[in-house]
This record gives structure tokens, sequence and C-alpha cells, in this order.
């Protein structure tokens, strides 16, 4: 299928690592031009060697509003063209409930869910001016299923898709169409990072823990980021230009509920 994204220009926040470095690898094999940001400068240094030199980026701290939007604005500017956004900013710290105070609970609301109203507010302009476009925002299994031992990314996750659902109904009619992808265990630092915190309280060694997840998969494996990038691509591309609304779940087939 050809996703007609070549001479397209995207933007992917927290492009620096994971599913949004892998997204940025799929959107520049499919020939868009693409614009990265995250908060390292040594990692984007590091990410932008990675991808050969193709692709562009910005240092930018998705908590810091000025920063976030002169990104945006300048990347947009400078390309005279924006098509489509990928949502994206790093989860917020593993927990139970008591585990966080009002502190706590603000800094996650501001990096997972306030930064995804921001990204959405400034792209607009630009993707109307581009005669519409594809916001893609990722989530989490936790908005169908809350995860124990996540409580802020059950809260917060859940807000985005809202806020997903809602921009898809009142901002169909500029040619915006706002889709969600919803990750299983896909093989990035995160999940490695989960897997070991768990490993940690159960007194089991990290192999165990690895076999006892993919134990509840039904492809009986984590996904590789490239298989969860090409879906991103597909919702970013105007090959789904009747898609509008939707969570994607890609998950190798866990989640249960219908």
């Amino acid at each position: 299928m050809d996703l007609d994204l070549a001479g397209r220009f995207f933007l992917v926040a927290g492009g620096t690592r994971g599913l949004g470095l892998g997204v940025a690898q799929a959107l520049l094999a499919e020939g868009a031009a693409v614009s990265i940001c995250g908060r390292d400068p040594a990692r984007l240094a590091e990410a932008l060697a990675g991808l050969g030199g193709l692709a562009e980026g910005r240092a930018v701290d998705l908590c810091d509003p000025a920063a976030l939007a002169g990104w945006v604005e300048e990347a947009a500017t400078r390309h005279g063209r924006l098509d489509g956004l990928l949502i994206n900013a790093g989860g917020p710290p593993k927990g139970a409930f008591e585990a966080f105070d009002d502190a706590g609970w603000q800094a996650a609301f501001t990096l997972t869910l306030l930064s995804a109203v921001r990204l959405a507010r400034a792209a607009r302009p630009h993707l109307v001016a581009s005669g519409g476009g594809s916001l893609v925002a990722l989530t989490s299994t936790s908005v169908r299923e809350p995860i124990d031992f996540l409580i802020l990314s059950n809260v917060m996750r859940a807000g985005v898709a809202s806020l997903v659902k809602s921009l898809a109904r009142s901002w169909a009619g500029e040619g915006i169409r706002v889709n969600s992808l919803i990750p299983g265990f896909i093989a990035t630092e995160r999940l490695a990072f989960l897997e070991g915190a768990l490993a940690a309280e159960a007194g089991r060694p990290a192999a165990e823990q690895r076999r006892l997840l993919e134990a509840e998969i039904p492809l009986g494996r984590y996904g590789a980021v490239a298989e969860f990038a090409r879906a991103a691509a597909f919702l970013l591309s105007p090959a789904s230009s009747y898609v509008t609304g939707a969570s994607l779940v890609v998950d190798g087939g866990r989640l249960r509920g219908i």
C-alpha cells in the first residue's frame, strides 16, 4: 500500500527514543520529512545521528509551553506546511494511589495530558492552513483496563483518549483527523524498566518476569517497535482518510475487553 507520505511534513513529539523514534523512522522510510523533539539534547543528537541525518529536531521539554509551541511554530513555518503530528510524552512514574501527593498528580497531568492539549492547540492552525491533516496520540492499554501499579497513567491517559474523541468530532469540519494508538507490551526501554521493577518487587529473575508477561499475550511475544510504528504511519497518512475518532490497539491480542 502506498501511504502517500512523500513530500509531506510531520512532527513527532518524544521522538528521541522508544515508540516515538520508531514512528519517525517509519515516516522517513515512506519519504516524509520529519522533525522530532526530546528533552535531553544529548539523546536528541544521538537519535538524529541514528536517523542518518534525514530528520531534524529540537530539544524541548514538553512541560514547557513556550518551548513546545516554539518547536511547532518554527518547524511548520520553515517547511511551509504541516501534515500531521504524533502526540507522545514519556510515561508518568510507576506507583499505586498512596504513592503520590498533589505535586505528583500535578506533574503527571502536565506531562501526559496538558502536553497533549498544548501540542494539539499549537498544531491546529498549521494543519488547517495545509488543508487538513492527522493527529495521532499515543495512550496505553490502561485506557481500557486500568493497571494496578500505574495509577497516574490510568487517569491521565484516559484523559488523552477523551481529548482525542472530542477533537475528532469538533475538528472534522476543518479536515483534521484525530485518532489514538494503544500500545501493548512493545519492546522499549520503558517496558524493560517496568519489567525490572516488577521482577524486583516479586523477588524473581527478570527473565522469568518477562515470560510471565509474554504469557498474557496470545501471540506469545512482545511487539517490535517497527510493528507498532507501521500502525502509526498508517493513521498519520492519507491512506487512513476515513478513520477518525478511533483507538487502534496494537498489543498482540492481550486486551480481553470487547
